[in-house]
């Protein structure tokens, strides 16, 4: 509903229903301080361009990588191909389209003149355009309405156009949600009234500083933008994250092994040994003390141990899964039984950490290791038939250029992996940044999750090939067709009891995918479904009180039919996995210090290896 500002109906040459007040925020009120602070902006828009080509000329960005623009464009004329190839569908899609055009026209005709407007229900409510004038304002609420109605119809005929196969259905959902996400008006300086309005009342101020920033973060990147998500000065490892207690008591070339101090007189009997994804850095499990997964598992009296792995370089090009395995979650067992006497551990993997948990779990299976009494998996997947949109980026062609990449370098760069992460939400990690940051000229909040997400580690050539080809692309271990040290994997000989939790809206490792990869198991499997995503539906400490987690016993049959049956409790699903562990294993002993009696320290927690940035 528009309302009618006073005079509305005056004199000639006026708007009905258009108040002159509400332009007063656009109008330039210093036209030459705006022209010196757009000449310094272009000044460093400048410095960012020559950082970009500086490097391009130098031959540090790969030229040989999957080129994404032509895997795009190639996937798209698929799409395309089906709707031209018959007049009759071609005129149908013109027509969805234009018919949606005349109705915004035709309602910005209406905000006009002052008459009431109602927008269809079938316009979604997207949080990028909270601003009040985007539908105030007939302009703004024009391209509001155009871009979501153009955004909906592109995906339309992506879902509608048969003859794709799922792989290429999937790429191209993916990629016109990546160029509808670029596109938004929102994105604009002169399209989005918030940034308008901004640049008018600081003289264009906000630009000058938006492209400072941009020139630093192309600088950072070496030639390639690395997009700040928070203030990074305002953290440090070791003194204001990663902060438990404990010492690294072992070391491989993959991985260190910590060992926390001990907060309670005795302990759990069992050590826990946590086996963290490499492509990301243990600390996640370690943030601030609230937040911290291993300090509270302390304060509940568990041996806690984790793998820290090492940030690859050169030197571990060859390092596969077998040398993970060996010189990682083995060179981990064998180190607890040194420090604590005890053969037998609970063991926790958490994403790409319990897919190799699982493997080794296969493996020790068929040589008859059981040293792994029980196994926790965090948002993990072991069946990738409904992997997420991960999948994006591995087939055949793509993966052959990045192994040719690696082939050169030994390892991938970090920042190849944190880009594909960004971009599965794009609208929340790219372009809401990419205005406040570089449009609206705003130095990010401090947040401790996205510091950690930007800190990211390089993955070893030999491993994240075999890891790509034989998950995502062969999906092996759940056909119990992969291949460790010269034996052939079934995780139905993995008979000790998993704890198996998914997050409700984790786009990593879907929960669908969890819950199919649960039945795989040869023992019991307990499925426990998080509320939130692949971080904070794990990373959620009790005494927050936020998001639930559901619970319904074994995972059988459908998904969506256990969902409808499981019982929802409000909370952390932390204590809901304590108790779990302390039914199968309750026994308690005396605290245990930092390798004993058998193991000396070689560095405080949270150890050297998870200092290495790239």
């Amino acid at each position: 509903m528009v309302e009618k500002s006073e005079g509305a109906e005056g004199g000639p040459g006026e708007f009905p229903g258009f108040d002159p007040k509400a332009v007063e925020p656009y109008v330039v009120k210093d036209p030459h301080t705006l022209a010196i602070n757009l000449a310094r902006a272009l000044e460093h828009l400048g410095q960012a361009a020559t950082q970009w080509l500086a490097a391009h000329d130098r031959g540090e960005v790969p030229d040989d990588a999957a080129d994404p623009v032509t895997d795009l464009v190639k996937t798209l004329a698929e799409v395309a191909q089906y709707w031209v190839s018959d007049p009759k569908r071609t005129l149908e899609a013109q027509t969805l389209l234009l018919s949606s055009y005349m109705g915004i026209w035709t309602r910005t005709l209406a905000q006009m003149t002052g008459q009431p407007v109602i927008e269809p229900d079938t316009l979604p409510k997207d949080k990028r355009f909270a601003d009040e004038d985007w539908t105030k304002n007939p302009f703004f609420a024009f391209l509001r309405q155009a871009y979501q109605v153009t955004s909906s119809w592109a995906e339309k005929l992506v879902t509608e156009a048969d003859g794709l196969d799922d792989h290429t259905r999937m790429k191209a959902t993916f990629y016109v949600r990546q160029l509808t996400a670029a596109l938004s008006p929102a994105n604009f300086a002169l399209t989005n009234p918030e940034v308008y309005r901004h640049t008018v009342a600081t003289s264009g101020a906000n630009l000058v500083e938006g492209m400072r920033m941009l020139a630093e973060d192309m600088a950072a990147g070496g030639g390639e933008l690395r997009l700040r998500h928070t203030d990074h000065k305002q953290f440090k490892i070791g003194e204001n994250l990663a902060m438990t207690s404990g010492k690294v008591i072992a070391q491989s070339e993959v991985c260190e092994v910590i060992q926390y101090d001990p907060s309670t007189e005795t302990v759990l009997k069992r050590p826990l040994l946590i086996v963290p994804p490499w492509i990301n850095k243990f600390y996640i499990l370690d943030l601030t003390p609230q937040k911290s997964f291993i300090k509270w598992c302390v304060d509940q009296g568990h041996t806690v141990f984790v793998i820290s792995w090492v940030n690859p370089d050169e030197r571990h090009a060859q390092k596969d899964w077998e040398a993970y395995i060996e010189e990682g979650v083995e060179f981990a067992l064998e180190t607890v039984e040194k420090a604590t006497g005890e053969r037998q551990v609970n063991a926790i993997g958490y994403c790409v950490g319990g897919t190799l948990l699982a493997a080794t779990l296969a493996l020790h299976a068929q040589k008859k290791d059981r040293r792994i009494a029980s196994a926790t998996f965090l948002t993990t997947q072991v069946d990738f038939t409904l992997a997420g949109d991960l999948k994006v980026f591995v087939d055949e062609e793509q993966l052959a250029a990045i192994e040719k990449q690696m082939s050169k370098s030994g390892y991938l760069e970090g920042s190849r992996m944190a880009n594909a992460f960004n971009m599965l939400r794009a609208s929340e990690l790219i372009w809401p940044y990419v205005v406040s940051n570089y449009l609206m000229g705003k130095e990010p909040l401090p947040f401790d999750l996205l510091y950690w997400n930007a800190d990211s580690t390089r993955m070893a050539a030999a491993n994240h090939a075999y890891y790509l080809r034989n998950c995502y692309l062969d999906n092996t271990l759940s056909k119990g067709e992969m291949k460790l040290g010269g034996r052939v994997l079934s995780l139905k000989d993995v008979k000790v009891p998993v704890y198996n939790l998914a997050t409700k809206e984790d786009h990593i490792a879907p929960p669908r995918s969890v819950f199919k990869g649960s039945a795989l198991f040869g023992g019991p499997v307990e499925y426990v479904l998080s509320g939130s995503g692949h971080i904070a539906g794990v990373v959620n400490p009790p005494d927050k009180q936020k998001y639930q987690y559901w619970t319904n016993g074994k995972p059988h049959g459908q998904f969506e039919d256990w969902v409808a049956k499981a019982r929802e409790t409000k909370g952390s699903w932390w204590p809901h996995w304590h108790a779990w562990i302390e039914k199968r294993s309750k026994e308690r002993v005396d605290a245990r210090t930092p390798g004993g009696s058998a193991l000396n320290a070689i560095a405080d927690a949270p150890g050297t290896y998870v200092l290495e940035r790239v």
